[in-house]
C-alpha cells in the first residue's frame, strides 16, 4: 500500500510561536496520509498501529477525494463483534459507508480562530473528529482538532497580552490600537459569520434559521404581519448519491442552494433582506419569509422549483425526471406569543409530505393552518 505524507507523523512538540489572530491553517502541521478505498480494512489497520498519532485517514477513489475516517471510527466499527470478520478483508470503502459522518472540510487559508469555531460548533458525536483541509484545488490534508484548539489557545493568549501592552504602553500610537481593535473586530465578525452559515453550501445552518425564526416569531405580533415558510427537498437524493458518489453530492446540494438562494432574491427584491435560505437538514432547504402571504410564497416556491428544474442537473435513477428536482411544503401564519413557531414549521412539513405523496416535483400549501 503506497500512503504518503507530507512530515513524519509525529505530534509537534510545539507550536510556532509566531502565531497571531491572523495565522491560518496553513501554519498547522498537517497530515497527508492518503488510502485508496478499495484496500483492505487490515492494511488500513496497519496503518493506525504503526503512528498512534495519526488521528485518521483521508480516502480516494482513483486518486479522487472520497472523504474521510477517522481512527475512532475505525477503531469502534472494527472492535465490535465479529467487526475484525466482517471487514478487515473487505475493501475500506465497506467499512466507510457505515461509519461515514458529516466532515469539516476547511480552506488552508481560513483562519485558526475560525476553523476552531466551526469545529468546537459540531454535535458531541463529531465534536473530535479531524478537519480535513484544502490546501489548494484538490490537494486535501488532515489536520487534528486537538492542535487547532491548543494553537486558538495561543493565539488568545498573544492577543490578551499585545492588547495589554498597547493599553499601558505609554509609547503606544493611537493607531496601533485602532489596528489592534480593528483587528479583534474582524476576526469577531468572521466568527458570527462562520458560526452561522453552512460550511458546504454557504447559506445559513440550522441554528441560524432556528435563531431567525424565532426572532421574527417574536417581532411579528406587533405589526400583526404574516410570515411564510417553504421547505424544500430534493428527491430521491440518496439514489442521487448511490449513483454518482458523494462528491457529485455535495456539488448537487451546492448548486440547488445557489439557485434558491437566487430564485427568492428575484421573487422578493424589496424584503430580500429579511429573507433567510438556510441548509435545514441534509438534502433539505428552508425559506422564511417575513411579511409575506402563504399564497406569495407558493409563487415563490413555484420559482424556485422552477429554477432548479433548470439547472438540469442529471438524475437517471429519479423515478419523477431525468434531472434533479424538488418537492416543496409551504406554510404560513399570523404569530401569536401565544403559539410556538414551531407550528409553522410542522405546517411546512406536512405540505412537503403531501407533495412527495402526490408524485414529488411540485409546490403543495398547507390548508390545516399553524
Amino acid at each position: 500500500m503506497s500512503v504518503e505524507f507530507i512530515a513524519p507523523p509525529i505530534w509537534p512538540e510545539k507550536l510556532s510561536e509566531n502565531l497571531s489572530l491572523e495565522s491560518t491553517l496553513k501554519e498547522l502541521s498537517v497530515f497527508n496520509f492518503q488510502v485508496e478505498a478499495s484496500h483492505l480494512g487490515k492494511e488500513v489497520a496497519r496503518l493506525f498501529q504503526a503512528h498512534p498519532l495519526l488521528p485518521g485517514v483521508i480516502l480516494t477513489v482513483g486518486g479522487e477525494f472520497l472523504g474521510m475516517i477517522s481512527r475512532r471510527r475505525f477503531m469502534e466499527h472494527m472492535s465490535r463483534p465479529y467487526g475484525v470478520d466482517i471487514f478487515a478483508y473487505r475493501p475500506i470503502m465497506a467499512l466507510y459507508q457505515i461509519a461515514r459522518a458529516d466532515v469539516l472540510i476547511l480552506p488552508g487559508v481560513a483562519l485558526i480562530v475560525m476553523a476552531a469555531q466551526r469545529a468546537v460548533q459540531r454535535t458531541p458525536e463529531l465534536l473530535y473528529e479531524p478537519i480535513v483541509v484544502e490546501l489548494e484545488p484538490q490537494v486535501y490534508r488532515l489536520l487534528d482538532v486537538h492542535q487547532v484548539l491548543l494553537a486558538l489557545s495561543q493565539i488568545q493568549q498573544q492577543a490578551t497580552w499585545y492588547i495589554s501592552e498597547l493599553y499601558y504602553n505609554l509609547s503606544v500610537t493611537k493607531s496601533e490600537l485602532e489596528t489592534a481593535n480593528a483587528q479583534l473586530a474582524a476576526a469577531n465578525s468572521e466568527l458570527y459569520r462562520l458560526a452561522n452559515s453552512d460550511g458546504l453550501t454557504q447559506v445559513a445552518n440550522r441554528r441560524c434559521f432556528n435563531e431567525y425564526l424565532d426572532n421574527k416569531w417574536k417581532l411579528l405580533p406587533e405589526a400583526a404581519a404574516e410570515i411564510s415558510l417553504i421547505l424544500c427537498d430534493i428527491d430521491y437524493f440518496k439514489k442521487y448519491n448511490d449513483t454518482y458518489g458523494h462528491q457529485a453530492g455535495d456539488a448537487c446540494l451546492q448548486k440547488v442552494a445557489r439557485a434558491i438562494s437566487k430564485a427568492v432574491n428575484c421573487a422578493t427584491e424589496e424584503v430580500a433582506g429579511e429573507t433567510l435560505v438556510a441548509r435545514y437538514g441534509g438534502e433539505e432547504f428552508a425559506v422564511i419569509l417575513p411579511g409575506i402571504s402563504p399564497g406569495q410564497a407558493v409563487s415563490i416556491a413555484d420559482k424556485i422549483r422552477v429554477g432548479v428544474k433548470e439547472l438540469a442537473i442529471e438524475h437517471l435513477n429519479s423515478a419523477v425526471s431525468d434531472c434533479v428536482t424538488l418537492s416543496l411544503g409551504v406554510g404560513g401564519a399570523i404569530p401569536d406569543l401565544e403559539t410556538p413557531a414551531a407550528k409553522l414549521i410542522a405546517a411546512a412539513d406536512r405540505a412537503l409530505y403531501t407533495a412527495k405523496e402526490k408524485g414529488r416535483d411540485r409546490v403543495i400549501l398547507d390548508t390545516d393552518g399553524c
